[in-house]
């Protein structure tokens, strides 16, 4: 009987655990169902959302410089231009744009010297001048931000200029060491800058097309080059920690301070458009005290250096670097402040451009960005409201967005309901693929022959090539008009009806691509028949450099690609990289094909066809030019040297026309297209014009947290009905099993009951 009243027991607890089970899911779902009122993919700590927050992504991987030697990528300059300041800036309203002081009390207007030091009128001849001086007037009163750089102690001695490796072991950031000062902006800061543009520690970009105009800094730059070698002399090449490079220690004629506040820069001869790289942050002040600070022992391998942790005079500053996941900038505690500007278009009252008219800036207290693998998730949070705008630093994210809008009515829907603003712009930029000028089968060529030859294979794939079909396919990131040439849209030297005609015939008046069977001619004179090559028979098969990891939506872009060169016959390999790997190869010259694209620094046709000059080549100058190409032509580079010396009067045009002829001709970029462009943005922005110029956009934006806050719990409430249906399937699931205990337990309890009474 023991027996029989051990079988109910287990019977009965199992019915009590069918319960219990069926119990327990029903709790543990609904408490997960509780919270998942705050469980949502946002890429924020909770509550961040109602602060005084900018949030935007950037694509990929981090940037690659911070540096203002270095810094020249569209990634970089929504923190470069938010932590330096160069003396100018363009006018974030004004169209056209115009120049406007930053740092500088006024823009200065240049005295032309001759060759004997006579002053000469200012509308003299370019070539009876050989210098112009601007005297820059820096204004009083500006900080640096905080930075242990600049701490002192109590007799003035600054506390971090002596350290050894041992002090430096564990330190991760700047904010590590306890101590942290500031001091004034000077006119030195700047001839530290300009100086140290000659650097053989770190590449800059501007210093091939700088040397020419500024007066000593090839030599210098030279001399600077056998200096280092004579510091490095008991140096390793394997060592980081390198001896400081004191540019205050080597005077250049170029850049001088005439006294605390007044900046002299000196130039060979006449050159309209430096005015516009005084916006650039290559004229960023650079304080010795940093320099030194991170050049000290362990500094370089703790990633302690300007390339990571900027130190500048702008209204943010670098407070957290976590490589490829998120940067932030802060309010900088040491900035003056600036009124938002009172003028602007006649569109921008409308459009509430002008309602902060004199308000203390910036507006925002932090800007944070989160780094997106992928394209997608990048633009799922923006829409659920996580992201402010998809990318600060890009304007082409319009187009994405505008081509669901117009082919989708539930997005279009969408965009209407959340009030995502979408103000558009012509945009000064070209896209364009690049035939490496180095390369012995797609560039020059050594004999003239094999010129000859390379360039007909050049101008038969610049055919082959079909950009109308691009733009009409790609439509969601690449509307826009096909290019003629590498001159752009909204600047001097572009002409509307240019055609390119080793690319086009004029039919009827209109453009019409020529056709596959010339460029399939001009393929076998260049010695490859039908894509073989005439000698070894062997296929014709070229590289193609790509600057982003394929993820799926850039597939399809970079397949259509391979198939244009293979509508002749030819086959196109694939080697696509990360950006900052691209970036390297691009210094090394190792690319043969190539896709890249130009944002204008400066609204000047030289800002383009610097990018085709000679001298200006990236490899030849170890990553110091932005001639990626690698082109070099004796006509085109001496019209370029007369070019940048011309206002822009009919001469400019003549001399801007021939160089287009020669580089359409000699074909060292299939043209590409010019985009459209435009901010993608929420309703509780402000300001947000948009700009490709006005590189220093953060300080001109506000958001408004509480409306933010309030849209995003809106548009993003849990969806309860999945789990509370699930709830009851697992019920539902569980009650056969309930009900089949609860049947064999009346059976066993009657079974007991029967022996009981035998």
């Amino acid at each position: 009987m023991r027996r029989h009243k051990s079988l109910d027991s287990r019977s009965i607890n199992a019915g009590a655990g069918a319960r219990g089970l069926a119990l327990g899911l029903a709790f543990a779902l609904a408490f997960s169902l509780a919270g998942c009122e705050h469980a949502t993919n946002s890429p924020h700590a909770g509550g961040a959302e109602k602060a005084n927050t900018f949030f935007t992504a950037t694509q990929e991987r981090s940037p690659k410089y911070f540096d203002p030697t270095a810094s020249y990528s569209l990634d970089e300059t929504p923190y470069t231009y938010s932590v330096y300041e160069p003396p100018y800036r363009f006018h974030y309203l004004k169209r056209p744009y115009q120049v406007a002081p930053r740092t500088a009390e006024e823009i200065a207007q240049p005295k032309y010297f001759d060759a004997d030091g006579h002053q000469l009128p200012d509308d003299a001849a370019p070539e009876r001048i050989a210098e112009a001086v601007y005297d820059i007037h820096i204004k009083a009163g500006i900080l640096f931000a905080p930075h242990p750089a600049f701490a002192k102690d109590e007799q003035g001695n600054y506390l971090y200029h002596h350290l050894a490796r041992k002090d430096t072991a564990g330190k991760r950031t700047p904010f590590d060491f306890p101590q942290s000062g500031t001091r004034e902006l000077t006119a030195s800061d700047y001839v530290y800058a300009i100086r140290r543009l000659a650097t053989t520690r770190i590449k800059s970009p501007s210093f091939s097309p700088l040397s020419e105009h500024i007066l000593g800094l090839k030599a210098y730059g030279e001399r600077i080059a056998a200096i280092d070698k004579e510091l490095r002399k008991t140096v390793a090449p394997t060592d980081r920690d390198l001896p400081f490079l004191d540019f205050r220690q080597y005077d250049m004629p170029g850049a001088q301070a005439l006294d605390k506040h007044t900046l002299r820069i000196r130039l060979s001869g006449k050159y309209p458009q430096f005015k516009y790289w005084l916006t650039m942050t290559f004229f960023s002040p650079v304080p010795w005290e940093a320099d030194l600070f991170y050049s000290q022992p362990g500094m370089v391998e703790n990633n302690l250096s300007l390339n990571y942790w900027p130190v500048g005079t702008g209204p943010f500053m670098l407070v957290l670097s976590q490589e490829n996941r998120r940067h932030v900038l802060e309010r900088n505690p040491n900035f003056r402040g600036e009124a938002y500007p009172c003028e602007g278009e006649e569109a921008d009252r409308a459009d509430g451009m002008l309602a902060d008219c004199g308000k203390r800036m910036p507006f925002l207290d932090r800007v944070e960005f989160n780094i997106e693998k992928e394209k997608i998730p990048q633009k799922t949070k923006f829409l659920q409201g996580y992201y402010d705008n998809p990318e600060i630093g890009r304007l082409d994210w319009i187009l994405d967005m505008d081509y669901d809008v117009k082919n989708s009515e539930d997005f279009a829907r969408l965009f209407r309901e959340r009030g995502i603003q979408m103000p558009k712009t012509l945009e000064i930029s070209n896209w364009y693929l690049g035939f490496n000028w180095w390369d012995p089968v797609i560039g020059e060529g050594k004999t003239p022959e094999q010129k000859i030859k390379n360039r007909k294979l050049r101008q038969a794939l610049s055919i082959a090539i079909d950009w109308e079909e691009y733009v009409r396919v790609f439509e969601s990131k690449a509307a826009g008009v096909p290019a003629m040439s590498p001159v752009p849209p909204g600047v001097f030297g572009h002409r509307d009806d240019l055609v390119d005609r080793v690319v086009y015939d004029v039919v009827d008046g209109r453009l019409q691509r020529k056709s596959i069977d010339v460029a399939k001619k001009l393929l076998a004179e260049a010695g490859y028949p039908d894509g073989r090559d005439a000698v070894s028979g062997r296929p014709l098969v070229l590289n193609y450099d790509y600057q982003r990891a394929l993820t799926p939506e850039l597939k399809a872009e970079v397949e259509w690609m391979v198939k244009q060169f293979a509508k002749i016959g030819v086959q196109l390999e694939l080697r696509a990289t990360d950006y900052n790997r691209f970036q390297d190869k691009a210094d090394k010259g190792s690319l043969q094909i190539f896709w890249w694209g130009w944002f204008a620094d400066y609204p000047d046709a030289e800002n383009f066809l610097f990018l085709l000059y000679g001298p200006n080549s990236q490899a030849a100058t170890q990553g110091n030019g932005n001639n990626t190409a690698n082109y070099k032509s004796p006509e085109f580079d001496k019209l370029f040297e007369e070019m940048r010396y011309l206002e822009d009067v009919p001469r400019k045009q003549q001399v801007v026309d021939r160089m287009i002829a020669i580089v359409q001709e000699d074909a060292p970029w299939a043209f590409g297209y010019n985009p459209f462009a435009g901010n993608v943005q929420h309703q509780w922005v402000g300001n947000g014009k948009p700009t490709q110029l006005s590189v220093d956009k953060l300080l001109y934006l506000k958001v408004d947290p509480q409306l933010r806050a309030a849209k995003i719990a809106e548009w993003n409430r849990p969806v309860w009905w999945p789990l509370a249906l699930l709830v009851l399937v697992l019920i539902a699931a569980c009650l056969p099993a309930v009900r089949a205990y609860r049947r064999h337990e009346r059976e066993t309890a009657a079974r007991t009951l029967a022996g009981t009474s035998t």
